[in-house]
């Protein structure tokens, strides 16, 4: 499965939500099979906030002293995802 695949999957059956970008990918490796590098990790990320497929992953929550990093699927993340479920089985 390829980065772009494995990212939205993940979002679409587990949450990340983590205090920073190197920690979220951290959890992020230890949710899949086959982990890539940070570096791809952080690609990825940008294309697929880039395709609307997944929510700004930087927030700052209200009544937060820091931002903290959570991977959400949009509406049309969820679909792709999704559908790349479904054709795995």
């Amino acid at each position: 499965m390829d980065a772009r695949s494995q990212l939205l999957t993940t979002a679409y059956r587990r949450s990340i939500n983590e205090p920073n970008a190197e920690i979220a990918y951290e959890r992020f490796r230890t949710l899949v099979a086959q982990p890539i590098d940070y570096a791809s990790f952080c690609n990825t990320v940008a294309d697929l906030l880039r395709e609307r497929l997944i929510h700004e992953p930087v927030r700052l929550p209200e009544g937060a002293l820091q931002c903290h990093w959570h991977l959400q699927l949009t509406p049309a993340g969820a679909n792709v995802a999704r559908t790349l479920l479904n054709s795995c089985d």
